[in-house]
């Protein structure tokens, strides 16, 4: 006999009166249970009902929570979403860890409303117990199907930052990243990205050796033991991927020396022949500015001069030797070398930070033909440099406020920082013997710096002497939403046009160790 709303009234009202001695009213409890079994009038108050007295009935746990989880999943989405509000009042004791799982498995849902119900219950359980409410989670994380996986990644990435102190202590931090390294030897390219920048973000790794551990987990994933296949658009991905990530975590205590090696021993003999893994991508350009804003954190490198050569030859590449004269002396227009003023700052930076590890480089590294040879470039560049460095001021001068933000003048303050930090890094190599003194703030880095992820540094660079004088970049020139500057076609350059960048989201390759591919998941209920 189905049970009518009269009973669970009748019901509530004698466990309601029973106060001490509800344990002698089972039956009672009993026909709560069944009302999940009647109508949505019975479901509605069962929903409620049975939450209410459920710590008095311990012999009946598992028959209120298995009522309770059948109207998490009934077909009327309002019993549902009641059902869900009342779970975390199960969330006792050894209960815990199974109602988070319960309730993570719930993010599979495609009502927004419902959706939205489950993380407020996931919110109210983590404050009861955090470490068992991360259980549930990584439970299904590391077992669960694909969606639910990947929602709640995106939910502990998104809500730890947020949860105080005192429910995130020490011993729930370390158990966090305990099972994020578990989690990460089976993941996607965007899965990695959110779960480092989720344990970035932890308070006990933010020392040293915390930030030490963390680049330890993206040189696992970027497998820097194995030589770069240029042609493979996800294993570049995978580099580029992995260097983002942990280019925020490098200071002159945690070393970049393993990455710019790798640059220096695989990538920039490989430049000109990279896959980029998206179509709009100046990966060539990409690639430099990387290695470059990584060369400051440099230590000790075992093939230090082996390393310093292979970016002297690519540096020279893009320093072009000064085009033949015709028999009347002139050149005709056709015949003017571009100069690459971007990939030459990346170059000539990275050169000139590598080369404060070996400054007699040039001196005794280099023969005497080669260096004459660098010379001839470096004065053909710098003079194209000054001639251009003079358009650009005359074209910003006078421009403030709003004039400056048109993207003709944005482009124009981003290359008059471009092309002072070459004059400063050029001046230095023509002293003699040749200096590494001067400092420069990379062109696409803000004066001062961006707040990120991981904890700030303080930077070791200043603006160069004739970059002090230009105002801050916008915002819009940060990392991931860099502007490209070429030089405008003329007498020493070649085109203007910029390009915006953002960072992709995964990796193509589906998911296994170092992004390889997960088998399939069961489906169906698994509470």
């Amino acid at each position: 006999m189905a049970v009518s709303i009269e009973d669970l009234y009748r019901s509530y009202g004698i466990l309601a009166d029973a106060k001490d001695n509800l344990s002698q009213h089972k039956d009672a409890y009993q026909v709560i249970l069944d009302g999940v079994k009647g109508g949505p009038k019975e479901k509605r108050l069962a929903a409620q009902f049975i939450p209410k007295f459920f710590s008095n009935f311990p012999e009946l746990a598992d028959a209120a929570i298995n009522a309770q989880l059948d109207l998490c999943e009934d077909e009327d989405v309002s019993i549902r979403r009641q059902a869900i509000k009342e779970l975390p009042r199960f969330a006792t004791g050894e209960n815990i860890f199974r109602v988070a799982d319960i309730l993570t498995q719930l993010l599979q849902t495609d009502d927004t409303a419902e959706f939205n119900q489950v993380n407020a219950a996931l919110i109210s359980i983590f404050k009861i117990d955090a470490k068992g409410t991360l259980g549930g989670l990584f439970s299904q994380i590391l077992q669960g199907e694909d969606i639910v996986r990947e929602r709640a990644i995106k939910f502990l990435s998104g809500k730890l930052k947020s949860l105080p102190e005192e429910v995130m202590t020490k011993e729930v931090e370390d158990y966090v990243f305990t099972e994020t390294k578990k989690v990460l030897e089976d993941v996607t390219g965007e899965e990695f990205v959110l779960l480092m920048r989720m344990v970035s973000g932890l308070r006990v790794l933010q020392t040293v050796n915390g930030r030490q551990q963390l680049v330890e987990l993206v040189v696992e994933q970027a497998f820097l033991e194995q030589a770069l296949n240029p042609a493979d658009p996800d294993t570049v991905d995978r580099l580029l991927q992995c260097t983002r990530q942990a280019l925020p975590l490098f200071s002159k205590n945690v070393h970049s020396t393993r990455f710019v090696t790798y640059f220096c021993e695989h990538v920039l003999p490989n430049l000109s022949v990279l896959t980029s893994p998206v179509a709009e991508l100046d990966i060539q350009l990409e690639v430099l500015k990387l290695l470059a804003e990584m060369s400051p954190f440099c230590g000790d490198m075992e093939k230090l001069e082996a390393n310093l050569n292979m970016l002297f030859t690519k540096l020279l590449e893009y320093m072009p030797l000064p085009p033949e004269e015709v028999e009347n002396g002139e050149n005709p227009a056709n015949e003017e070398p571009k100069l690459q003023f971007s990939y030459v700052e990346c170059l000539l930076f990275g050169f000139h930070q590598l080369g404060k590890k070996l400054p007699d480089f040039l001196i005794d590294k280099v023969d005497a033909e080669r260096l004459k040879d660098f010379k001839i470039r470096l004065q053909y560049f710098a003079r194209g440099l000054q001639v251009y460095i003079r358009q650009l001021r005359v074209a910003l001068q006078g421009k403030t406020g709003d004039a400056l933000k048109t993207e003709e003048n944005k482009i124009k303050v981003v290359a008059l920082k471009i092309t002072n930090n070459i004059n400063v890094l050029i001046k230095d190599l023509f002293h003699n013997p040749p200096s590494f003194k001067s400092t420069v703030t990379l062109s696409w880095k803000p004066v001062q710096k961006a707040e990120a992820v991981a904890p700030k540094r303080p930077s070791g660079e200043e603006m160069g002497p004739g970059a002090s004088t230009k105002k801050q970049i916008s915002p819009q020139h940060r990392r991931d939403a860099r502007q490209i500057y070429n030089p405008p076609s003329g007498k020493y350059s070649a085109t203007i046009g910029n390009f915006n960048y953002e960072q992709r989201g995964g990796f193509r390759g589906g998911r296994g160790r170092g992004f390889g591919a997960r088998g399939n998941r069961s489906r169906g209920r698994i509470y």
